[in-house]
């Protein structure tokens, strides 16, 4: 299994999450290299069925590297806190659209 870039649907929850963010708290959005590194993320957890740095540097073939997927995770300025907000008000929003609730 091969990693090289992510899945289109997940680019595409990426970008809305980062609308959503810059509506909650604009200094929040995410940085071309965020986004990036949260596709390959998401992607990875998909094709693997793990959360494991190792794993994902074996899908990629070793494109990315263990340090530099860690690094970005402990060290990088994220606000996780509206990343989780971001994301859990998209797919409360989805899921209200889907059930047809929105109009009730």
């Amino acid at each position: 299994m091969l990693m090289s870039e992510s899945v289109p649907f997940i680019k595409t929850f990426v970008t809305d999450i980062d609308v959503a963010l810059g509506t909650l708290k604009p200094s929040a959005k995410l940085t071309h290299i965020q986004k990036r590194w949260l596709g390959f993320c998401l992607t990875g957890i998909l094709l693997t069925n793990s959360l494991c740095w190792a794993k994902f540097e074996r899908a990629s073939l070793g494109s990315y590297q263990i340090a530099a997927l860690s690094w970005m995770f402990r060290d990088a300025k994220m606000a996780w806190d509206y990343l989780l907000l971001a994301s859990v008000t998209m797919l409360l929003a989805s899921v209200w659209d889907y059930r047809g609730c929105a109009g009730s």
